[in-house]
């Protein structure tokens, strides 16, 4: 269990983005994220880009950062698509992107086309550009030269997952992190939904989370230091 190990003390809500991505998402449950992220001191909230502007307005002068996804879930739009979608989105108020890279391109070994896809979003925007590469569909070696390209291009972030092929892993996080050698943040997403699954992820080197269990998962923080006391 995780209370067993002293490093998982970690106040998780800094690390979280409140993520709310399922197509049947109303402008009710937008305010709710939104109060909630603000309300628990997370991260920020990462929603759909039709409901930017709308959690922007929300959450004018207030912490919790604007995130939404870009290319998602599939990263198979083209590039002066995703790079429309981007500059609309920042436009609307978004602060941080999560980009989908073209697996396609990655498995093809298209990797100048995959650098110049995300060095453009990262430099037209100026926003923190988090790049999700889908470890659950990548090789290790693909993983690594994934994640290589991408710090290249200037992503401040590598994210495992969409969540729709799987979720993160606390090996892939290593993995990651192992790459990385903390010249971007690593964030873990996809099917994180009890407390040691969080605290693992962080302790293997996710430095944010993606959840759209956040508050449960608060919830279960509280219950297991109760019982731990």
């Amino acid at each position: 269990m995780a209370a067993e190990y002293p490093d998982k003390d970690i106040d998780i809500a800094p690390y979280i983005d409140h993520t709310l991505l399922i197509p049947t998402a109303t402008p009710e449950l937008i305010e709710q994220w939104c109060e909630e992220a603000q309300r628990f001191h997370f991260a920020g909230v990462c929603v759909n880009p039709s409901y930017v502007r709308l959690a922007a307005e929300l959450l004018h002068n207030k912490t919790p950062k604007i995130c939404t996804v870009i290319g998602f879930p599939t990263g198979a739009t083209t590039s002066a698509v995703k790079l429309y979608e981007a500059q609309e989105a920042v436009d609307n108020g978004a602060n941080e992107l999560d980009v989908v890279i073209n697996l396609g391109w990655l498995k093809a070994g298209k990797t100048n086309e995959v650098h110049r896809e995300i060095a453009e979003i990262c430099e037209e925007t100026g926003q923190i550009v988090k790049v999700i590469i889908e470890t659950n569909l990548l090789t290790d070696a693909e993983k690594r030269l994934a994640t290589e390209i991408c710090m290249d291009a200037g992503a401040a972030f590598i994210k495992t997952c969409t969540g729709w092929n799987g979720g993160a892993t606390v090996a892939d996080v290593r993995l990651l992190k192992e790459v990385a050698r903390e010249r971007v943040g690593i964030k873990a997403s996809g099917g994180i939904r009890t407390i040691d699954q969080a605290l693992d992820l962080i302790v293997a080197g996710a430095t944010r989370l993606g959840t759209s269990y956040s508050v449960d998962l608060l919830r279960q923080r509280a219950t297991l230091e109760k019982s731990t006391h």
